[in-house]
């Protein structure tokens, strides 16, 4: 054969040689291993440290080993069965010798590396390897050149030598690369570590403190080896938990450290950064690239696993016409038929394998998006300036975390589908131009029609996508607004008008949701009808063509089109899934492009570099950029270290905008601010996180507990902590909803106290506090602990301003006067108006004697003038004593709900019948039990009617043939018509009834309910739940029932050819069932952590954006960003390990379907000729292809379909939240006049916040008689709110009544009693809309009333001001109006609906002394018949009062007119009075 060649150029000698060195090999690698296990003894103490520095291409090695061995074993099989089975010669038996050797020794390799870095934990490659990996490199080089010198001599070589030699060099480079040029994994970190942390072993257990014990454990997917990465092993144990108990979050391990966000998110950054200089200047395509390019390695390796999947499925469509012919009795050579069953089960096992990891590594990909993305949208929005903030609402900003950063995390399983669309109409062109020819290229001009169909339908569901967020967007937006201000809805009786307002936004959404749908039902229409569309184009050129068709190449197009159908099918989901995405990209770059916080604003010098804090030269800042009149002008002042600066003026002048600017928040227009030392901030409305009141005033310090302790008393917060059931340890609700104004404002203060800065910045924070509390912060905090520290404060209190070094009086923006206090008395106006309205104020004061020994009564009785007589005490303390015995103890906010165990059935009863009762279902099935009918009815007809080879006769003529398939095809299609748009429409109906009844059921939850319950979860139920169950739940539901029909098909198919295939195919289902039922305990509870866990992410997220001056102020930033990591990946961790789960059950699906089909394609091989119809068994072995992917399809659609239902059984928990009474009680409805004079009659109330908490008003009897005022007075928490609350039914009485004029307001309904009922409420709330909006949400009222009233609250000539007047805007929370502007909207409100009774809250905490004389001078003027109660912190507020109660923990300690009350000198009432007389009087 090789004439004249040389001995060492002969195969023979160069297959023998090389079989000799690898049976060397093999020898040697045993007696390495015998050695090994004599000296195991001495290696066990390094184990561990080698463990972390194993080599960094084992894995890849180790595949490149097993890759050989299975190529050499394949080579060796075909050798044998195929290519020598007729002739055997000398040269032809060393050739498979060789071959067979080679399997042999590199799976010994394979197993060699697999010991030696799985067990031993060795570090280096051994030298042996690495010796013989040069040898091999060698050996190969030599053989591939004797091939090249062969080729020069015009020897004829078989190919399959030539690949074997070019794989072996290839492969032999990489080990040479591996062996002698790769460093280590690890050898950086180990040469590194000592330098940074002085010793190696210090960072390891800092890591394990800082992890809770449950959670200290790592993802074993981290160490996993080879085999159990292939089979999923590494996620059984945590699957075998899941069994056992039900899982929580400690059960689940950590990530790996490269799929958490700290290394994610930097990545990320630092590419964006490097491609356009800032995140400012981010594009949509360049935040792809960066996206793309932080997780190439992994794009790669699925890129190789999808290329894998699609070549391994389609050698079933190519080998069934061959299979056809060899029943049929065309035997091409021996034991043909097992080389058919080997080559269908290989591709088949190669194609479970890769589809594994390829969803698996996609879902990888998917988490680390998530997690990159919620990072910088995160960081983006600690920066965000104020005008930036302004467009974009807190709830948009949180979408694009919810959903658009989850919407591109979901993305990655489509990644890859835009090019493997066309690798595979490639590979079945190809199949098909085997079979039938040029009929090929109709079938690629079908295909290329079909998705040409799909394009305008794909641009439609975009713009529908765009517009559908955009009124999501708007209605998060308005939810979010409605939830943080429910208190105001309830009292003022308008939740019901911000339902409606709610669900016309979801009409509007819900209009482009119906057109989304629609315009998907008809794309799924095109795509199920396609493969018909195509086969009868083929089918009908080949009849045109006289193309002859059998039943063997049928079948094979058949097959062909069905895998066709996938990228055909998968086309419109990918295209609308780009067109989402897309959106989603282009909301998250222009949000990361948007204007962040000038960091020129303050030059910042080293702390001790100057005598001067604070210096502002010639400033002139703006909240509005493009404005023409800046916000603060002509600002210069110069503050020196340890200085005491009161801010003062009236209302909207300018105060809180001169603190902003000091903390850089203000953009700055021009001049120079110079700041020297570290800030903290108290904002005028309090910001609090929520979690442990302790952790609001540590507020990421460690723990000081003798500076704790001197802050707590400074900030009297000891009493209110004994009263609290947890002391510092009770939870706080979302933005301190269980804590009073005063207390929250307090808590603030102790916050700032404990930090310890320089300079301290404070926004008007007494006027939240009663008069006597107020003074003991000033007195404790400015005056005592803050004594050597520079303060700049805004006080509307006049005797709090005498004690500053500096007085700033501000009027428009400007500084009008500066200095002290008695040289700018006599120098200017403006301070002169504020301190006569304060003088004016005391005058009623002045009225009564109040002699000096009483002020010294008072200052024996400091701090404890809230219970002055003795009697009092020893009753409080009894009760006090009582309230820590019996009183049920318990947090307010409680762990999230989440329901455990299986999802109970009616979950599902209740979905599917929500929309017509179920009348569709019935109707969807049927179109899909028809369509699946047509289906295999057309195939069958087409196998059975065709001749199975040339030779055969025809059973019909071919127009026949094609016209009764044209006739099922066009079927089939209508009833996939009618079942899409069935389904449509019940999903949108479902979607609108879930929609509604939820939040119909939370407008109507008591006020308890959202107290309890954070923002977060209630949003995330709005938000991500209802777009499951918008867009996604019905499909999977859906899914599921056709799966089950399918596979119901392709049984009775295969059944019809062999009944013998049920011996294997009854036990691999019940195989099937229990893995899904050993499976699926865990993977719900992993679903639904998934769920629970998500929500933190988001609260922290809304808390951060509310409080990210206070967060800035502080300097805290890098806290909240760790702590977002934490949540993040907090939430990643069910994700992966979920993720992890599902491929494990679907490889062990995989693995017994695909022995159900070797076991049925052995069993048809065996079968005597003759006795099947080859035809209809091709038909079986058609239908049988599919079956590992049905049947994987129905457990993995089940399984899917109960993780995604949680969804709905959230929506479902928050459906029967037990409401409020009733709004209206038709059989008890009041007389239109009543109240007609006013009078409430209080009668032993007793009341609680919730079953589980104490009693917060312990037994109150009183009236307030009609007509008059009556002052309710007390220290901070001692019920004065809570008693307005159980007035307008806020809260229900645990026992008592409240009777205005003759009716228990218990008997009526809730919008009667508060319709008739006014209130100004402690924190003044405007809603996002107009002006005209915030004063008549319920459009009562004309323009003239509104008018009128707008200039009774003095506020008429500033909206007079606006362009819009009373259509000028007013943004979320109405931030672009100040805090005392706010609260005279209230004012007006009140004056336009005119009630019988009156309650102020504290209504004038925030407003100068002047703006506040002239509200109670509108109040006396325009209220001077009605019943007026007040809740005030100052006392001339309630001097004028007809009667006056102190409230002291829960009790009436005094209830009496104030002249009564004051002669009395010790009582209560007067020593406060003559506190807040000593302090007017007095300087501090």
């Amino acid at each position: 054969m090789y004439p004249g060649t040389n001995i060492l150029l002969k195969p023979v000698f160069l297959r023998g040689f090389s079989g000799s060195l690898h049976l060397v090999l093999v020898l040697l690698l045993f007696i390495s291993w015998v050695c090994q296990k004599f000296k195991v003894g001495s290696q066990e103490g390094s184990k561990e440290r080698s463990r972390n520095t194993r080599c960094l291409c084992y894995k890849q090695t180790l595949i490149c080993c097993l890759g050989l061995s299975v190529l050499n074993l394949v080579f060796c099989l075909l050798s044998y069965f195929c290519w020598y089975r007729n002739d055997w010669s000398d040269e032809r038996l060393v050739t498979l010798l060789d071959l067979a050797i080679r399997t042999l020794a590199w799976g010994v390799v394979s197993l060699y590396l697999h010991a030696q870095f799985s067990n031993s934990g060795q570090s280096k490659l051994p030298f042996l390897l690495r010796f013989w990996w040069g040898f091999y490199l060698f050996v190969s080089c030599y053989c591939l050149i004797i091939d090249f010198v062969l080729y020069k001599k015009h020897v004829s070589l078989p190919l399959r030598s030539v690949v074997s030699d070019v794989v072996s060099v290839i492969s032999g480079l990489f080990f040479i690369y591996v062996g002698f040029f790769r460093k280590k994994q690890g050898e950086d970190i180990l040469l590194e570590e000592p330098l940074l942390n002085g010793n190696s072993t210090s960072v390891d257990s800092d890591v394990v403190s800082n992890k809770s014990t449950g959670d200290a454990t790592v993802t074993p997917y981290a160490n996993a080896g080879l085999f159990s990465i292939i089979t999923f092993s590494w996620i059984a144990p945590l699957i075998a938990t899941g069994n056992k108990k039900t899982l929580d979050l400690e059960d689940i391990p950590q990530l790996d450290t490269r799929d958490s966000v700290a290394v994610i998110f930097p990545n990320l950054r630092n590419t964006i950064a490097s491609d356009c200089e800032s995140i400012n200047r981010v594009t949509t395509f360049k935040l792809v690239k960066a996206l793309i390019c932080s997780v190439w390695r992994e794009l790669l390796w699925t890129a190789l696993y999808v290329l894998l999947y699609s070549l391994a499925s389609y050698v079933g469509p190519y080998l069934i016409d061959t299979f056809v012919q060899y029943l049929n009795g065309r035997r091409e050579f021996k034991n043909e038929g097992y080389t058919l069953v080997s080559a269908f089960f290989v591709a088949k096992l190669v194609e479970c394998l890769s589809q594994r990891q390829w969803f698996f590594r996609t879902q990888l990909i998917g988490v680390r998006f998530r997690a990159a993305l919620v990072a910088i949208i995160y960081n983006k929005g600690l920066t965000l300036s104020c005008q930036s903030k302004q467009g974009h609402t807190s709830g948009e900003i949180i979408n694009l975390m919810a959903v658009d950063a989850e919407r591109i995390g979901f993305f990655s399983w489509y990644m890859h589908d835009p090019w493997l669309v066309l690798i595979e109409v490639g590979l079945a062109l190809l199949i098909l131009y085997k079979n039938l020819g040029l009929a090929a290229i109709s079938t690629f001009v079908a295909t290329v029609l079909v998705m040409l169909a799909n394009l305008p339908l794909g641009k439609l569901q975009e713009n529908y996508q765009e517009k559908l967020m955009a009124s999501k967007d708007t209605r998060m937006k308005a939810t979010s607004e409605v939830l943080r201000n429910m208190k105001i809805l309830k009292l003022q009786g308008w939740e019901m008008k911000f339902l409606f307002k709610i669900v016309d936004l979801r009409k509007t959404e819900a209009g482009w949701l119906k057109k989304f749908l629609y315009t998907n039902a008809l794309t799924s229409f095109v795509f199920w009808g396609a493969p018909t569309f195509v086969s009868v184009v083929t089918f009908g050129t080949c009849l045109l063509l006289g193309i002859p068709l059998d039943s063997g190449k049928i079948l094979s197009a058949l097959a062909t089109f069905r895998i066709l159908q996938v990228p055909i099918y998968k086309l419109p989901d990918t295209i609308a899934m780009i067109a989402q995405v897309k959106v989603s990209v282009d909301r998250i770059s222009s949000f990361l492009r948007l204007d962040d916080l000038q960091s020129d604003v303050i030059e910042r010098l080293p702390r001790g570099s100057s005598d001067t804090a604070i210096e502002i030269a010639d400033g002139n800042f703006s909240w509005d950029i493009s404005s023409q009149n800046p916000t603060l002008k002509d600002i210069s002042f110069q503050v020196f270290h340890g200085m005491r600066v009161a801010v003062c003026g009236s209302v909207g002048s300018g105060k809180s905008s001169l603190l902003s600017s000091i903390l850089g928040e203000i953009p700055k227009m021009s001049g120079t601010l110079k700041l020297c030392g570290t800030t903290a901030y108290v904002g005028q409305s309090p910001w609090i996180q929520s979690g442990k009141i302790e952790e609001n005033i540590l507020f990421g310090k460690e723990m000081d507990r003798e500076r704790y302790e001197r802050v707590l008393e400074a900030c009297s917060l000891k009493k209110d902590l004994e009263i609290l059931s947890f002391g510092d340890q009770t939870v706080i609700g979302e933005r301190g909803i269980n804590l009073s104004g005063g207390q929250k404002q307090r808590i603030q203060i102790a916050r700032a106290l404990y930090h310890d800065a320089d300079i301290y910045l404070f926004d008007d924070p007494f006027s939240a506090v009663d008069a006597h509390t107020g003074s003991h912060l000033f007195k404790e905090c400015l005056l005592g602990l803050l004594s050597s520290k520079t303060i700049i404060y805004v006080s509307h209190q006049v005797e709090f301003l005498p004690s500053a070094d500096l007085i700033l009086v501000m009027k428009d923006g400007r500084i009008t006067q500066a200095g002290k206090y008695n040289d700018i008395l006599n120098s200017g106006t403006d301070f002169m108006e504020l301190v006569d309205a304060h003088k004016e104020a005391l005058s009623m004061l002045n009225s009564i004697e109040v002699v000096q020994d009483e002020k010294e009564s008072v200052s024996e009785n400091d701090g404890k003038s809230s219970s002055s007589s003795g009697v009092m005490k020893k009753e409080e303390n009894g009760i006090a004593q009582r309230g820590k015995t019996d009183e049920p103890k318990g947090q307010l906010v409680q762990e999230e709900e989440r329901e455990k165990g299986k999802v109970g059935f009616s979950v599902y009863w209740q979905y599917i019948t929500t929309a017509y009762g179920g009348a569709l279902v019935p109707l969807i099935l049927f179109s899909q039990v028809l369509f699946q009918g047509f289906q295999i009815g057309s195939n069958y007809w087409m196998a059975w009617a065709s001749p199975v080879s040339v030779d055969e006769k025809p059973v019909v003529d071919s127009t026949t043939l094609i016209v009764v398939y044209v006739v099922l095809a066009i079927g089939s299609s209508f009833c996939v018509l009618a079942r899409a748009m069935l389904l449509v429409t019940a999903t949108y109906k479902t979607a609108s009834s879930l929609f509604n009844k939820m939040h119909e059921c939370i407008f109507r939850a008591p006020m308890s309910f959202f107290d309890a319950t954070p923002s977060g979860r209630i949003l995330s139920r709005a938000s991500t739940d209802q777009s499951a169950v918008d867009m996604n739940i019905s499909y999977q539901v859906s899914s599921l029932a056709f799966s089950m029909i399918q596979l119901l098909g392709i049984i009775i198919v295969m059944s019809q050819v062999a009944w013998q295939v049920f011996i294997v195919f009854v036990p691999v289902i019940l195989a099937c069932i229990w893995y899904q039922q050993y499976y699926i305990p865990s993977a719900r509870e992993l679903a639904r952590l998934v769920g629970v866990c998500k929500a933190p992410v988001i609260q922290h997220f809304a808390e951060t954006i509310s409080g990210s001056t206070t967060i800035r102020s502080f300097d805290q930033e890098s806290r909240f960003r760790d702590t977002n990591m934490k949540l993040m990946d907090g939430y990643s961790r069910p994700k992966f390990s979920l993720a992890g789960a599902m491929d494990w059950l679907g490889f062990r699906l995989d693995m017994l379907s695909a022995v159900t089909f070797a076991f049925s394609l052995v069993f048809l091989i065996s079968v005597p000729e003759g006795v099947i119809d080859p035809a209809i068994a091709g038909l079986a072995v058609t239908y049988g292809l599919n079956l590992n992917m049905l049947q994987g399809m129905v457990i993995w659609n089940l399984c899917q379909l109960e993780n995604k239902i949680i969804s709905v059984e959230r929506i479902l928990q928050y459906s029967s939240i037990p409401s409020e009474p009733p709004l209206l009680i038709e059989s008890n409805r009041p007389d239109p006049s009543w109240p007609s004079s006013g009078e409430v009659d209080i009668r032993d109330l007793q009341v609680r916040y919730a079953p589980h908490m104490p009693l917060v008003l312990r037994g109150l009897t009183c009236t307030f008689p009609g007509g008059l005022k009556t002052g309710i007075v007390g220290r901070t928490g001692s019920g004065k709110s809570t008693l307005i609350q159980t007035l307008f039914r806020i809260v229900d009485p645990a026992a008592g009544q409240i009777v205005i004029d003759a009716i228990n307001i218990s008997s009526i309904g809730l919008h009667d009693l508060r319709s008739r009922l006014s209130i100004i409420p402690q924190d003044p709330t405007m809603f996002e809309g107009t002006v005209r909006s915030n004063l008549d949400p319920l459009e009562e009222y004309t323009d003239e009333q509104i008018w009128e009233a707008l200039d009774k609250c003095q506020l008429g000539d500033e909206v007079r001001k606006k362009e819009g007047r009373l259509d000028s805007t007013v943004t979320e929370n109405g931030e672009n109006w100040s805090m005392g502007q706010r609260q005279l909207v209230c004012l007006g409100r009140v004056l336009l609906k005119k009630s019988k009774v009156l309650v102020l809250d504290e209504a004038t905490a925030s407003v100068d002394t002047a703006t506040d004389n002239l509200i109670q001078q509108t109040l006396r003027q325009h209220f001077f018949d009605c019943t007026v109660i007040t809740i005030a912190h100052r006392i001339t507020s309630v001097l004028d009062s007809d009667m006056v109660l102190l409230l002291s923990h829960g009790l009436i300690e005094e209830y009496n007119s104030p002249a009564r009350l004051l002669e009395n000198r010790s009582s209560s009432f007067a020593q406060l009075v003559a506190e807040y007389t000593m302090r007017s009087n007095s300087r501090f």
